[in-house]
């Protein structure tokens, strides 16, 4: 009696010790990962050397925008400056890693995802494509990009769904972001290396 007892207490324990040592390591993994955009300003981010947005909330031209714990791209305005945009982060990327982040696209909003220059379009893509088959893209939702750089080749999916199988990257290199057409959110901007 007292064997079949602590059968199920020893399995229950062996469990629980397995799922911690689960969660520390998934939370391990998701620590390891570096927030480029801080949730509150433009820290870190340019358009160029000597246009840079630290400590501030908007761009110069008010095309990018810190707001609500996302990274703004608003709509072109003739008053405001050029139509196509770039902002780029201070620093460069080189050797291999894994970027992520999450975007929400109005109604044929189009932007882009920077890669050490070479561009990933980032978009309301069943309606402004160049994506038009994806089944598990969300319209006006968040939906997550992740780029997978190894040997300065850019594996890109959306949802888990291939965008770019191979997307050709230069050694090193800042990440950017696009504003062209319609307003697009940008959160959980985030970059670690991989061995």
């Amino acid at each position: 009696m007292k064997i079949k007892a602590s059968v199920p207490v020893l399995l229950g324990a062996v469990t629980a010790a397995l799922l911690a040592v689960g969660c520390a390591h998934t939370a391990h993994q998701h620590s390891s990962f570096r927030q480029l955009y801080n949730g509150q300003n433009l820290d870190g981010w340019c358009y160029s050397a000597t246009e840079q947005f630290n400590g501030r909330k908007e761009a110069s031209d008010g095309r990018y925008t810190a707001q609500r714990h996302a990274l703004v791209v608003n709509d072109y305005a003739p008053s405001k400056g050029p139509h196509l945009r770039q902002l780029w982060t201070i620093e460069e990327f080189p050797g291999d890693f894994e970027l992520r982040l999450e975007f929400r696209a109005r109604v044929n909003a189009d932007s882009g995802i920077f890669l050490r220059k070479p561009q990933l379009q980032c978009r309301d893509y069943l309606v402004a494509g160049p994506y038009k088959d994806l089944k598990k893209y969300r319209p006006q939702d968040w939906n997550e990009i992740v780029v997978v750089v190894r040997n300065n080749v850019a594996h890109c999916t959306c949802n888990g769904e291939v965008l770019e199988a191979a997307l050709q990257l230069p050694p090193t290199g800042p990440i950017g972001l696009e504003a062209d057409r319609g307003q697009m959110e940008y959160r959980h901007i985030r970059i670690r290396k991989l061995d």
